[in-house]
């Protein structure tokens, strides 16, 4: 069992602010932003757990809007990946997050409220990381030069018509039906997908998001921000350009919704483009 976890869970945030999570292995940036057009609750979580020096999970969990008790959803969500995580060690990382999503699984379905969620969630261990994703919330991998290393398919009819080649990815952001979802953490059908570990190089950036980031900013568009400069601001300006395109940009895509998201990177790489930067790491 791990002991001694140190965790945090991310349900209420000044809406901009941005906050790092440093351990000796990674610098990790995160923000939490409400629709601006909305007056209820912010249903995204974020759940960081650091299990040893230089193991560790992120998680990002998106509750479904227009259904009852979206971001009880998404807080269950995290506090089953927790307890799951607490209850094993480090050799079994990969058992804990698949059982404690299963157990996010069965508890939201006991609300009997209908509530649901989106999930992804990377395991990092020595500097391999593993995603898994439950719905359309993201996880991207870049490198240092602007390569997509890795991306998550969303589990959305949009998502499998973007795969498959029957849509282009800009036509996709644009498209009427890019809200639907086919799979969600609180349904009796339940998958989760896990992908391939991937050793990160020492540039590379792991991006975990609700679908409100990638519904207003393009893959490229994202990329290009976190491949250069300070961690800390690449994220709160591609949280300052969501809100932006939610406000109506013309000829941009526009879906007002909450925009939640986590970038992480290899310390050593952290480290010298802060050292770069020329604005401050936490910017408001």
């Amino acid at each position: 069992m791990i002991t001694d976890i140190r965790s945090q869970i991310v349900t209420e945030q000044v809406d901009g602010q941005v906050e790092l999570w440093e351990s000796p292995a990674w610098l990790a940036a995160f923000t939490s932003r409400r629709n601006p057009f909305k007056t209820g609750p912010n249903e995204d979580a974020l759940g960081l757990f650091q299990v040893d020096e230089s193991s560790g999970v992120f998680a990002v969990a998106d509750g479904c809007g227009g259904m009852r008790g979206g971001e009880l959803a998404a807080k269950l969500a995290l506090q089953s990946l927790e307890e799951s995580l607490a209850n094993n060690d480090t050799s079994r990382l990969r058992a804990a997050i698949l059982d404690g999503i299963e157990h996010a699984n069965e508890a939201i379905r006991g609300l009997k409220l209908g509530a649901a969620c989106t999930l992804a969630v990377v395991e990092w261990q020595d500097g391999v990381i593993r995603p898994y994703h439950v719905g359309d919330a993201k996880i991207v991998i870049t490198g240092g030069m602007g390569r997509i290393r890795y991306q998550s398919i969303c589990h959305s009819p949009v998502g499998f018509a973007v795969e498959s080649g029957w849509l282009h990815a800009d036509d996709a952001m644009h498209h009427e039906d890019r809200h639907l979802v086919s799979n969600v953490v609180g349904c009796e059908r339940m998958r989760i997908e896990i992908g391939p570990t991937i050793r990160l190089g020492p540039r590379d950036t792991v991006v975990l998001a609700s679908d409100g980031l990638f519904d207003n900013v393009s893959i490229a568009e994202g990329v290009e921000w976190l491949r250069k400069g300070s961690l800390a601001e690449s994220v709160h300006q591609l949280s300052r350009m969501s809100c932006e395109r939610m406000m109506g940009v013309a000829g941009a895509p526009c879906k007002p919704d909450d925009v939640s998201f986590i970038a992480i990177r290899p310390k050593a790489a952290a480290r010298r483009s802060a050292q770069h930067a020329s604005l401050p790491n936490r910017p408001r």
